[in-house]
């Protein structure tokens, strides 16, 4: 629990003095210099960016730029847009300062399962499940110019129709003509790309204007991300030498729990001291309420889900005995049930890990069914989910007539089963 607040902290911090908007817009950047190839190259930036800064809300700032991207060069937002959200919640069960993470090591480090060693596991895992699902969703669903819900939208003025020289582009692909050919039979004599970027000398960037808002000096933006990505780093470090931690208990090296505390918060200070930000924009900044949120939800939720296994521990615990025994596999879809119901990989986590332990499932087993945690995209009401879908102008990415065949359903259940197989392999072999 209390890594999650000082990971908050330390969040909050590089948001009120810009950190997160700088890093978005380095994450347009990539996602605007590839817009052919952003059914791959968009779900691996929110992967990234949420591996980078331990939560999936810095998704939320990308996903217009994502819809618009996809629109203006004739992709169906839907293929993007719903393997991004996918994507940043695997990014969480590989990121080393998520609470999902957090939870994990309290369970699996006394295991002899570091940090290092659960990264060199959940990051390639997650990694092949975002690939994974994006390859499938490629060429999912119909192509703009023949989906009657966006042409319907287009013809109501409610959402801009793709470039003219886009369409000619893609018809020419097809009927293997020229481009001048395909903009006759278009009935476009004249096509223009419209670049609406401003130019970056006139643009004022979005960090700059944040940390003027909250008091911070100029450049707090640059600033905090590279002190909050030198402590991740270290992090990372620390966790895999041992001997370069302070001494703890008995001269033993200190718990790496403790050793995150020390470097988030140590990290949230010394924003604080360069940039001059404002105390009171850090605890009213976005992260901070959501980090604050999280933390009792994963408290009460934890809570609740060890109160019922305890109560029905017989029962539960024989059930799942026999089923892990025969069938050890069968633990992800226990990981994947409870994710749904609880909406929260950190407190999946804190509920069904020490039970898997208790099972006597192998510690690297166990960390390779992991990703299995990510179900809270299974009903479209997630955060992200429904950010997607109100984002999406076109109408692509929606939910169907039976509310379960939503555009997040393929992509979540593809990469989930891609995440378990990569991890549950490379755990044989940690």
């Amino acid at each position: 629990m209390l890594i999650i607040l000082a990971v908050t902290c330390a969040t909050a911090t590089m948001q009120a003095a810009g950190g997160i908007d700088f890093m978005v817009r380095i994450a347009e950047a990539i996602i605007k210099k590839y817009p052919s190839r952003i059914t791959f190259v968009a779900p691996l930036v929110a992967y990234l960016f949420t591996f980078a800064a331990g939560t999936g809300h810095i998704l939320y700032p990308l996903l217009p730029v994502i819809h618009d991207t996809a629109l203006r060069n004739g992709i169906r937002p839907e293929r993007p847009m719903s393997v991004s959200v996918v994507a940043s919640l695997q990014g969480i069960t590989a990121s080393p300062v998520s609470a999902a993470m957090a939870a994990l090591i309290v369970v699996v480090e006394p295991l002899g399962m570091s940090l290092p060693k659960i990264m060199m596991i959940a990051v390639p895992a997650t990694i092949v499940g975002v690939l994974a699902a994006s390859a499938v969703m490629l060429k999912w669903g119909k192509e703009l110019e023949e989906d009657p819900i966006f042409q319907a939208r287009v013809a109501a003025g409610e959402v801009e129709d793709i470039p003219g020289i886009i369409k000619a582009r893609r018809l020419a692909s097809r009927k293997k003509i020229s481009v001048e050919e395909a903009l006759t039979e278009l009935n476009l004599d004249t096509a223009v790309a419209v670049d609406e970027q401003v130019s970056e000398q006139e643009k004022r960037f979005e960090e700059e204007i944040t940390a003027e808002k909250n008091g911070a000096i100029p450049g707090s933006g640059k600033v905090t991300a590279a002190i909050f990505l030198l402590a991740v780093i270290t992090v990372v470090v620390l966790g895999a030498v041992p001997e370069w931690r302070p001494p703890g208990p008995e001269g033993k090296a200190l718990n790496i729990a403790i050793v995150i505390q020390i470097i988030m918060l140590t990290a949230a200070a010394i924003m604080c001291m360069i940039t001059k930000v404002k105390v009171r924009a850090i605890a009213e900044s976005a992260i901070a309420r959501t980090g604050l949120i999280a933390l009792v939800g994963i408290f009460g939720l934890a809570w609740l889900g060890l109160t019922v296994i305890q109560a029905n521990k017989d029962t539960i615990v024989n059930g799942l005995e026999n089923m892990v025994t025969n069938s050890p596999w069968t633990f992800a879809v226990a990981l994947f049930a409870c994710s749904i119901v609880l909406f929260s990989q950190a407190s999946t986590t804190r509920t069904l890990a020490p039970l898997g332990v208790s099972l006597g499932l192998a510690a690297p087993a166990l960390v390779g069914m992991w990703p299995a945690v990510n179900g809270a995209f299974f009903l479209p009401t997630y955060g992200t989910s429904v950010a997607a879908l109100n984002f999406d102008r076109t109408g692509t990415t929606r939910i169907g007539n039976a509310v379960l065949n939503h555009s997040f359903m393929v992509p979540g259940v593809v990469a989930i089963i891609a995440a378990v197989i990569t991890g549950l392999l490379i755990s044989t072999v940690v």
